[in-house]
């Protein structure tokens, strides 16, 4: 069975419902679409999914607790690494796949707004802030 299958299955309502692995395989799905010259940079990042945010995670950040994300980036960007100072661990990538499915209401939607927060959450890993997203279409 496809991912497109599974999703209209577990469709309820209006709000399209994947299985973690099919809900995986689209985020593996949208990291091979991003251009090498970007995906060689990801060595030491993990992309992690997961259900949804902890209030931990939202204050860790300084959102309220009731805050919606769809993704986080949890580390410091490129940009502002000192080659001379390795990270000691790698930085993380969360996609949170309740809100995700929530928002969307087909699964084209969904692939897109997967691809769509992926890349936003790695252009902020590369050093990118909201603005230049914004005006880049990956707001």
């Amino acid at each position: 069975m496809t991912d497109k299958e599974k999703a209209s299955e577990e469709t309820s309502g209006k709000q399209v419902k994947l299985s973690t692995e099919a809900f995986d395989h689209l985020v593996e799905q949208a990291i091979a679409r991003i251009p090498l010259e970007i995906r060689r940079h990801l060595d030491n990042l993990i992309i992690s999914v997961q259900p949804n945010s902890s209030r931990e995670l939202l204050a860790e950040i300084g959102f309220p607790p009731d805050e919606v994300l769809f993704g986080i980036f949890s580390g410091v960007p490129l940009t502002e690494r000192s080659p001379a100072d390795p990270p000691l661990y790698p930085d993380t990538i969360y996609i949170f796949q309740e809100p995700l499915e929530a928002f969307c209401l087909s699964h084209e939607e969904l692939i897109r707004e997967i691809e769509i927060t992926v890349v936003h959450e790695i252009a902020h890993f590369m050093g990118f802030d909201d603005d230049e997203l914004d005006s880049l279409g990956y707001g």
